[in-house]
């Protein structure tokens, strides 16, 4: 058999003589490629390589040929490594050519390690149209108000009309929901264009439970043991190789033919791998080496706050760049809204864990957990705080709760500024969830299309999860919650983005924000100052920032109005030879404040109630 050069071990791909096949389907002992819409004899009998693949060429096949795999003579499937599905994951394979499309962006090199504010988006949602095309548009906006990464909800396709995009079984396709792949090509070079980065969200920890073909292939994809979402994938068992690669060489497509600067790893302490190299050691290794040069930052959610995440691959770690860190959202909507339910149980919001936020960015990094009945997390000694990140809301902590309802609608808007004001000046890398800049009057639900039978289970599983909230579990509030598969519920989530406009003073307040973080000579670079931090009163905080000569004063009151008298604490106390100027207040008038009183500091201290005030040192005789 003449060897053919392939990106990928598998899929579909155009070569001079027509199209090359190849698939792993070990319990099969033929497998034939048969062509939509063709004579039958257009289709071929692919030739049986060692270890349980299939590959051969197809002559009658090009660019935007379908197809679909038989399997003995029996039935046929659509390609495990589909690069698109166009009429969803039932129907048949489209053959892509990613050199088709004409990048612009050869000069872009990737992302710098730290300085970014990240920007959440669920491309069905984000605009009304719910399109790669729609989004593009947009970019321009997400620019100008200072965003620097853009991280997308998963867009692996997924059955249905609407979904979140965590049940995806076609792990190559781009949804065609949003687009063709060529559209993802261009919201990604358009991005570039703008100096903007693209993050994708990817879910290696289990197999969506509706349109997946993987097992008629191979009953290997599937390891012994289950998560609360189905089987778990087969990283460490029999014949757990061609599963490695496919995985692996997902990752790397994702960053080859989409130019993507990196991709953030769905709940990786689901992934179970006993193996001496875990499967995200070798794929985040194998995603470096894809992209050619180009800077990659790769970021792990993890519930459990693992510490091998941060740890480079060679010492059994998963060598990943940067964490979710759940603590500060945990502990910040505690303080925002007095809840203090189950997992909310374990935090109090108060003003020393505000303080430790900033200096050791996790909470639990090691101590007893008791909603969880274990100890929980792992040190963060040793690494930068930027490789946190840390947000007020993200999909999850809005979607997963019963009404899918912002934090803007929990709490009073000057607490929320305040709150605003410590998320985007922390040294830790700040992500905003879409619409959270201007409060979104829409909400952000749980959907999901899906075959009614599997669309119940689904919906009974969200109330069971859901009932661990004290509050919600009764009869007339279960009632009232809405149903995944309704795609009103869908609707309701979609944003209105001229509220931009109609909702500008809270636009206004993250945009100067962002601007004060990327422009101020230390709060630029918080992940490099020394940062000590002072408890002033019962919702009182204070956090210094120290730059080689230059600091910096954070003030955040998060109850009513303190007067510190007497004042016997010493990182009130000004540099010598200086004294305190306000920077920046978040109750300014055009941020929807009250108004900022004059900075009072000789004889006590004031602290305007639900506030933040940013302070610079100046030479005597120059305060205003």
């Amino acid at each position: 058999m003449t060897a053919v050069h392939r990106r990928m071990p598998v899929g579909a791909e155009v070569v001079p003589d027509g199209v090359h096949f190849r698939v792993w389907a070990p319990r099969c002992k033929k497998v034939s490629v048969h062509l939509e819409g063709a004579p039958q004899s257009q289709g071929i009998t692919l030739e049986r390589e060692e270890e349980g693949y299939f590959s051969g060429t197809c002559p009658g096949a090009r660019e935007g040929t379908r197809y679909r795999f038989r399997l003995d003579d029996k039935q046929s499937y659509p390609d495990p490594a589909s690069r698109f599905q166009p009429e969803g994951p039932h129907g048949p394979s489209q053959v892509v050519d990613p050199e088709g499309f004409a990048w612009s962006d050869a000069g872009w090199p990737g992302l710098e390690p730290h300085g970014h504010v990240i920007y959440e988006m669920h491309l069905g949602t984000y605009t009304m149209e719910g399109n790669w095309k729609a989004a593009e548009e947009q970019l321009p906006a997400l620019k100008e108000l200072g965003v620097t990464l853009i991280e997308v909800m998963p867009v692996a396709d997924f059955p249905g009309r609407f979904g979140w995009g965590y049940d995806g079984v076609n792990h190559f396709a781009p949804t065609r929901l949003y687009g063709k792949p060529d559209d993802m090509r261009r919201f990604v070079n358009r991005a570039h264009e703008l100096g903007l980065g693209v993050l994708l969200d990817v879910v290696y920890n289990h197999f969506g439970p509706e349109g997946n073909y993987l097992a008629q292939f191979s009953e290997f994809y599937y390891g012994e043991k289950e998560s609360e979402w189905g089987k778990m994938i087969n990283f460490d068992g029999k014949h757990r190789e061609p599963v490695r690669e496919f995985f692996i060489a997902n990752a790397c497509y994702w960053i080859d033919e989409f130019h993507l600067d990196g991709l953030r790893f769905d709940a990786t302490q689901a992934i179970v791998d006993g193996s001496e190299v875990h499967i995200l050691g070798d794929i985040t290794a194998a995603a470096r080496t894809a992209a050619k040069g180009r800077n990659l930052l790769l970021v792990a959610e993890n519930e459990s706050q693992d510490i091998r995440c941060m740890r480079p691959r060679e010492e059994g770690g998963f060598g990943m760049d940067g964490v979710w860190n759940d603590d500060f959202h945990h502990s910040a909507h505690v303080a925002l809204t007095g809840y203090h339910d189950a997992y909310y149980s374990e935090y109090f919001g108060s003003p020393q864990e505000m303080i430790s936020c900033a200096k050791w960015s996790y909470l639990y990094q090691g101590q007893y957990y008791f909603w969880q009945g274990k100890r929980r997390g792992s040190p963060t000694l040793g690494n930068s705080p930027h490789r946190y990140i840390t947000y007020l809301q993200n999909h999850d902590q809005i979607g997963n709760s019963a009404w899918g309802i912002r934090i803007d609608k929990l709490t009073n808007p000057a607490a929320l500024r305040s709150m605003t004001a410590l998320l985007l000046l922390l040294p830790q890398t700040p992500m905003i969830f879409q619409g959270q800049e201007f409060a979104a009057s829409s909400p952000f639900l749980y959907f999901a299309d899906l075959s009614p039978e599997i669309s119940n289970q689904v919906h009974q599983g969200r109330i069971d999860f859901l009932k661990q909230f004290t509050n919600i579990d009764s009869p007339e509030i279960i009632d009232a919650i809405d149903k995944p598969y309704e795609l009103d519920t869908f609707q309701q989530s979609r944003l209105d983005l001229k509220e931009r406009e109609r909702h500008g003073k809270i636009y206004a307040l993250y945009r100067d924000l962002i601007r004060l973080r990327r422009e101020d000579p230390v709060f630029s670079r918080g992940y490099a100052c020394h940062i000590e931090g002072a408890v002033l009163g019962q919702a009182g905080f204070l956090l210094r920032y120290f730059l080689e000569d230059q600091q910096r004063l954070l003030l955040v009151n998060l109850g009513r109005e303190l007067h510190l008298v007497p004042i016997p604490e010493p990182m009130l106390a000004p540099p010598s030879r200086c004294g305190w100027e306000i920077l920046w207040s978040s109750e300014k008038i055009e941020f929807g404040g009250s108004g900022t009183p004059r900075l009072e500091t000789e004889r006590f201290w004031r602290l305007q109630g639900y506030a933040a005030v940013a302070l610079a040192p100046v030479p005597e005789g120059e305060t205003t």
